[in-house]
């Protein structure tokens, strides 16, 4: 059985290198062009492994990225964060990045290699989707998914999804207001 491996990436050249620098073997290579056509095969192929940019047409490697969360078959699968400027994933996602790898562009193929292998043992660690969500909320969310204890699975998943995203978000502006203060601090001397 080959692995499915997903190349999302809006540059024929970044797509055809990584399929290029994969050792030959046992690889099935998707492609696609946009974050939208990209999902859409996540959701299709179930892939073994996701190699994502960023910036992407459509739909953004982040707004991919948040979809992928909301999913716990998804959030399974090992996932490469791809870039120019890291600094672009870093604003929205804070290091380190405990269950993804990300690899800065150009990357030659034993950067590839290793983000690969550090992505999936990253994937492994990665605890159940439900247990992840509730031990990364604050008291407040996690009574709020008591007091929804009631309701369907469907709607205690989407009020797991939306706590996740807003703690992504708090992580974000935690790290951006600790940029201002550093800021602010070097100007002040």
């Amino acid at each position: 059985m080959a692995h499915k491996i997903l190349v999302i990436d809006d540059s024929n050249v970044i797509r055809t290198m990584v399929r290029d620098m994969l050792p030959k073997g046992n690889f099935e290579v998707l492609e696609a062009k946009d974050g939208v056509q990209g999902l859409n095969l996540i959701q299709q192929e179930r892939p073994n492994l996701i190699m994502l940019d960023f910036l992407l047409p459509k739909m953004s490697g982040w707004e991919v990225f948040q979809n992928i969360q909301t999913q716990p078959a998804l959030q399974a699968i090992p996932l490469v964060l791809m870039s120019g400027r890291k600094e672009e994933v870093t604003e929205k996602l804070q290091e380190p990045f405990e269950y993804f790898e990300f690899v800065q562009k150009p990357f030659d193929q034993p950067q590839l290699i290793t983000a690969i292998k550090t992505a999936m043992a990253k994937a492994k660690r990665r605890p159940p989707a439900g247990v992840a969500a509730v031990a990364a909320t604050a008291p407040a969310a996690t009574s709020a998914v008591a007091t929804a204890a009631g309701s369907s699975s469907a709607d205690i998943q989407a009020l797991n999804a939306k706590i996740a995203s807003m703690q992504a978000e708090i992580d974000g502006m935690k790290k951006q207001m600790g940029q201002i203060l550093n800021f602010i601090k070097q100007r002040m001397k």
